[in-house]
C-alpha cells in the first residue's frame, strides 16, 4: 500500500479530484465519490505504468495580485 495526495476543487455541479504525484484526475458529485474514483483511476493507472520512483509531494500556498476589472 502507498500513501498519495488528493487535490480538489468543486466546478459547479462536480467536485475534481487530482493525484499530483501520478498526474490522475478523476470526478464526482461529492467529495466522497471524487477522491473513490481518483482511487480507482490511480489503481488503473499504476497497474499499468508502476512508479519507479518514491516521490514526495511538496504542497505551498502563493499569494498573486488580482486586478478588479467592472
Amino acid at each position: 500500500m502507498r500513501m498519495f495526495t488528493a487535490v480538489l476543487h468543486k466546478e459547479e455541479d462536480m467536485y475534481v479530484a487530482e493525484c499530483p504525484e501520478v498526474g490522475t484526475a478523476s470526478q464526482g458529485d461529492t467529495i466522497e465519490a471524487a477522491v473513490n474514483n481518483l482511487k480507482g483511476a490511480t489503481e488503473l493507472y499504476l497497474d499499468e505504468f508502476p512508479l519507479k520512483e518514491v516521490r514526495k509531494t511538496l504542497m505551498t500556498t502563493f499569494e498573486v495580485a488580482v486586478s478588479a476589472k467592472a
